[in-house]
């Protein structure tokens, strides 16, 4: 279920508040989510043959194809591999996330909505706003690439172009969604997070119902990861493996708050004045699931790691020449794999996130 954290409210059955509204704290998920195998319904497309699990089965499908992307072997051995999210719909693994919050903007009665992005999730939201006959606006930082501004556009969505950090979109947003719009937050609703949760359902299928040694994630907010650690957690509950993976979390040096709280062996990350990054999709001074995910590596297993814009550059134009196109905040996997590659345990699955379609490249 979806609760708040501090006053344990559960989450209303009306409108669409992003914070509590009796103590404007933050919602989250409690408890494992109920996967099995026996309600899996393979009619309905992609993620939603597992929509049993999700944190809001009554609302309605909302489909672009979105989930059931490839799991491909890089080496010859079978210990590395990758899942190319970058496929989706849209380009990025947000595909898992939008159309169940825009689902839920549907279900409960919602015509509008509005959000705040570095890009990838802005577009996932507007395609799906498309999809569903929302009226969409997008709160990007200035900077963000223009091939993801124009993609929003393109589905017909306004995109709202912020100067500043991407703290300061974050900013624009909740004060529209003051003046009484619905803030349909991939950061703040946890209601996608079983659709993230689904890229573990989809390995332990694609790997004949065996996990991963290692996954190993970009880390922004911290959503991925944590949806990913979720998945596979309600894999165990039931029984259906017998280990966990190990989970690593990579950030770029510019921006790597949980990174560098894991390396000073804290609890709570702090927030950081980022630096400007290749990687704009990790860039998150504040991710919203850094102290949870900080507690759940810690007690599961894993590690965080930042690397640097050389890396995570070197890592891009590593994958680009094994045939793998993904923008560099994709490549941080790599850099992280590179990093650590001969004490990880195999076989290695590196989450491949965002579309190479959408970078610019600076020649």
């Amino acid at each position: 279920m979806i609760q708040c954290r501090d006053c344990k409210r559960p989450y209303p059955s009306e409108g669409m508040p992003y914070l509590c509204e009796s103590c404007g704290g933050e919602f989250d998920v409690q408890g494992i989510f109920p996967f099995n195998l026996s309600q899996i319904e393979e009619e309905q497309p992609g993620i939603w043959k597992y929509r049993h699990a999700f944190l809001n089965p009554p609302a309605p499908v909302l489909s672009l194809g979105e989930g059931s992307t490839p799991l491909v072997k890089v080496d010859d051995a079978g210990s590395l591999f990758v899942k190319l999210e970058y496929l989706n719909p849209t380009g990025s693994y947000k595909d898992r996330v939008m159309p169940l919050i825009v689902s839920e903007v549907l279900a409960r009665g919602g015509t509008q909505a509005i959000e705040d992005s570095s890009g990838n999730a802005g577009a996932a939201f507007a395609a799906y706003a498309a999809r569903a006959g929302i009226t969409a606006k997008v709160f990007v930082p200035a900077y963000t690439e223009q091939a993801k501004i124009d993609q929003i556009e393109c589905f017909g969505a306004k995109a709202v172009l912020v100067e500043g950090p991407r703290q300061a979109a974050s900013e624009a947003v909740r004060q529209e969604a003051e003046r009484g719009s619905w803030y349909a937050s991939h950061a703040n609703l946890p209601f996608g997070l079983g659709g993230i949760a689904t890229i573990a359902y989809e390995l332990f299928k694609q790997m004949e119902h065996t996990v991963p040694g290692t996954v190993i994630t970009p880390v922004g907010h911290g959503h991925l990861l944590r949806g990913v650690i979720e998945g596979f957690l309600a894999l165990l509950h039931k029984g259906y493996i017998e280990t966990l993976p190990y989970f690593v979390g990579v950030q770029p040096e510019r921006c790597a708050p949980v990174a560098r709280a894991w390396a000073e062996q804290a609890g709570v990350y702090k927030k950081i004045s980022p630096e400007e990054t290749v990687a704009q999709g990790a860039s998150v001074s504040e991710p919203k699931q850094g102290n949870n995910l900080l507690h759940m590596v810690k007690e599961l297993g894993g590690e965080f790691m930042m690397v640097d814009e050389t890396s995570i550059m070197d890592g891009f134009s590593s994958l680009a020449r094994r045939g793998f196109f993904v923008e560099p905040t994709s490549a941080l996997v790599w850099a992280g794999y590179e990093k650590r590659k001969e004490s990880l345990k195999p076989p290695v699955v590196l989450i491949l996130t965002g579309s190479g379609l959408k970078y610019t490249i600076k020649h």
